[in-house]
């Protein structure tokens, strides 16, 4: 018996004897007066009304298979009758009150596992609910009960799960402390295990014929890390094997034999149980072959003739027997499906059946199968004989001239035993203006063809196929440079004389370093060779630097110092989105594109050379299959191909290409591929020894910078076009 079914039938005895348990609304100090469902943004409620404040959280525990709550409460009575009390939500089923030696017990039934926390509020006790996988809110909202302030100091309540959210990274893997196995008095196999704490995650799931338990963000300590032998214990189970696996911890428990199991975890202690199944308990493909209702006979030496008879007033079949049926049988049976004994009669006596109707023909396999090649014979000699006639069929959405051929060649036959549909009379002739076809065959023949175009003429459900192409790209560029030049200009001003540093006696004068001042006062060209160091910023983009030049002129000494400085920052961000859509048959190819076809030359045989061309374009080829659950798989091909750089031998193609096969679901989106690509590039051109001088490095230096990321993504999104699948 489950824990659940346990449960259930205590509060049927409770409820009958409460009178002399003494756990009623007027005999304990407080009692349960209302038990009503609530739902918040954040969980599901079950508020549980007292006619008193609680002064303290009741003790409860959790069961995993089936899934319920228990609360107990002591020393409180219940004024709610017998029933269950129906709440209907999505995580909760309906709630029982047990009363039995001065306490109740709330028994919460779940549809499905579940975390739960529970808080006192004045009178009423909530308990939170949120599915597995997602923790309970700490302090959830509830309309109509004065919720406490939940701080460190104050907080007052508990929680715990049938399988609980996993623990938080920042704590670390709590490690499990124990794992004990023990046998049943009813020959069950247990198996327990300590948990770390309340909150421990915990999964029990069948795989094949092995269960598989689930410990979430924990540790297996050494000592536990070993494969148990227990089948001198005399139960289902025979090993079990636990290991660490990552941050989790997995259990494999392999049952022998026919089994049931039940798991419930009370506090830190799961408790997992493995009984031998009931004899009532049947598979479902037994009971699926033998429905008949069930007797018991005991017949010692009986005419095979006479139990057939007994099993006619039984089932009220008519039942016929070949004069080829005799023998006797012995039969003991009890409680057995008569379809199942009269299966065994058969087996033993080498007999078959043919069932029309409420009629059974009973004989021996050797005359039903002689039976059955005569009527075949008779009917091949019938149709050699039989009028033929000719009938035309209208077809809405199969072509003719593609369905003509299978009814001659037998493709999608499914009775003739010569590999065609239409007999060896029969003819086809399909008239492809009109979309017809004019058979001429046997009575017979014909209405298996209007079966056959019944089923095949029908429309093909058609895909919408969205392709979206995001091309996302960043561009971050930054140069600095630097012009220092230096002169003397004694001797071209009518001075002493002297000596130019570099170049001519010119000098660099104004914004920038290409004007020059000659002795006469006039603006002139002075070349770059009067620069010592010439490191100016590049361009970016097509556009020039920005400079600013300083000059420094000593009147005394006709000497003077020029310097430029030049800068330029670029930034630049770009999206392109293609999407081309189409829509197709179902399991029929589609190809949609655009762009461009290059032209390019190529050698012939002879020797001359021809014109060939080469797309660039944006195409998608898909093939659609809808399956049996609604689902769509794709066979997809997605290109999209533009110009390049220009070279000698012509024009270079930028390609991006995905090849694949994808299930979505209908109306869903899936990212079939991408490419992220990120280009970094730092340049640093420098005078030697000057550029590393601290501070005045800076006016031997030129410094470039780019970064350059692009990000390539492919959608798809199909969808069913149901409006033709409406219409048939």
């Amino acid at each position: 018996m489950t824990i659940g079914r346990a449960l259930a039938r205590a509060a049927c005895a409770t409820v009958l004897t409460s009178h002399l348990l003494g756990v009623n609304a007027t005999q304990a100090e407080n009692t349960i007066v209302a038990i009503t469902g609530q739902r918040t943004p954040n969980a599901e409620l079950v508020r549980i009304d007292f006619a008193q404040e609680l002064t303290s959280l009741p003790k409860a525990f959790a069961t995993y298979n089936p899934a319920r709550i228990a609360l107990d409460f002591p020393n409180i009575g219940s004024a709610l009758g017998r029933d269950p009390i129906t709440i209907a939500q999505s995580l909760v089923d309906s709630a029982s009150v047990v009363g039995a030696d001065q306490r109740s017990r709330v028994v919460i039934k779940l549809r499905q596992s579940a975390n739960y926390r529970l808080e006192i509020a004045g009178k009423t006790l909530i308990v939170a609910l949120d599915p597995l996988g997602g923790p309970v809110p700490a302090h959830t909202p509830v309309v109509g009960a004065k919720a406490p302030s939940f701080t460190p100091s104050n907080m007052v309540a508990e929680s715990g799960s049938i399988e609980v959210a996993s623990v938080p990274p920042s704590l670390g893997l709590s490690p499990i402390g124990d794992i004990q196995f023990r046998r049943g008095s009813d020959g069950a196999g247990r198996v327990l295990v300590t948990l770390p704490g309340k909150q421990a995650s915990v999964d029990v799931r069948q795989l094949g014929s092995q269960l598989v338990v689930d410990f979430n963000n924990v540790s297996l300590p050494e000592r536990l890390r070993s494969r148990l032998d227990v089948t001198d214990f005399g139960t289902p189970i025979q090993t079990i094997t636990t290991n660490q696996r990552g941050g989790n911890v997995q259990m494999h428990i392999a049952p022998q034999g026919a089994w049931e199991h039940i798991a419930y975890q009370s506090d830190t202690e799961l408790v997992l149980e493995v009984r031998p199944s009931s004899p009532d308990s049947k598979s479902t493909a037994q009971k699926d072959i033998f429905t008949g209702e069930k007797l018991s006979l005991n017949f010692q030496s009986i005419d095979v003739r006479q139990v057939l008879q007994v099993l006619a007033d039984f089932t009220n079949f008519n039942v016929v027997a070949s004069d080829s049926v005799s023998g006797t049988v012995t039969l003991r049976v009890h409680n057995v499906p008569w379809d199942q004994i009269l299966d065994i009669i058969m087996r033993s006596k080498g007999l078959g059946m043919r069932k029309s109707g409420n009629v059974l023909w009973i004989a021996p396999k050797e005359e039903i199968a002689a039976k059955e090649k005569l009527d075949f014979e008779s009917q091949i000699s019938h149709e050699k004989i039989e009028p033929l006639r000719t009938q035309s069929f209208q077809l809405n959405y199969a072509k003719a001239t593609e369905l003509a051929p299978h009814l001659m060649t037998g493709a999608l036959a499914t009775q003739a035993a010569s590999g065609r549909l239409l007999s060896v009379r029969g003819s086809v002739i399909a008239e492809p203006r009109t979309n017809q076809l004019f058979v001429t065959d046997v009575a017979a023949k014909l209405d298996q063809v209007a079966q056959l175009i019944a089923k095949v003429d029908v429309p093909v459900r058609q895909v919408l196929i969205e392709a979206r192409i995001v091309e996302a790209g960043s561009d971050f560029a930054k140069t600095l440079g630097v012009k220092l030049g230096a002169m003397d200009l004694s001797a071209s001003r009518g001075g002493l004389g002297g000596t130019p540093i570099v170049g001519e006696n010119r000098l660099a004068f104004g914004t920038s370093y290409s004007n020059a001042l000659s002795s006469s006062g006039a603006l002139t060209t002075l070349d770059a060779s009067s620069n010592f160091v010439n490191l100016p910023a590049g361009g970016i983009g097509g556009f020039g630097a920005a400079t600013l030049a300083v000059t420094l002129f000593s009147a005394a000494s006709n000497r003077v110092l020029a310097l430029e400085l030049s800068a330029l920052e670029s930034d630049g961000r770009g999206k392109v989105v293609s999407s081309p859509r189409v829509i197709a048959y179902d399991k029929t190819k589609a190809i949609i594109e655009q762009g461009t076809e290059i032209p390019y030359q190529m050698a012939t045989s002879s020797g001359a050379t021809a014109v060939s061309f080469r797309k660039a374009v944006l195409k998608l080829d898909v093939v659609p299959q809808i399956t049996p659950d609604g689902n769509i798989s794709l066979d997809l091909d997605v290109a999209k191909d533009s110009v390049g750089t220009l070279t000698a031998w012509g024009p270079l193609i930028d390609t991006k290409h995905i090849k694949t096969q994808v299930l979505v679901e209908n109306g869903g989106t899936v990212v079939i591929g991408g490419i992220y690509t990120e280009e970094q590039q730092d340049a640093d051109t420098k005078v030697p020894f000057f550029g590393d001088l601290p501070g005045l490095g800076m006016l031997f230096q030129n410094k470039a910078k780019r970064t350059k990321k692009s990000e390539t993504l492919v959608f798809i999104t199909p969808k069913l076009i149901s409006e033709l699948a409406g219409s048939r």
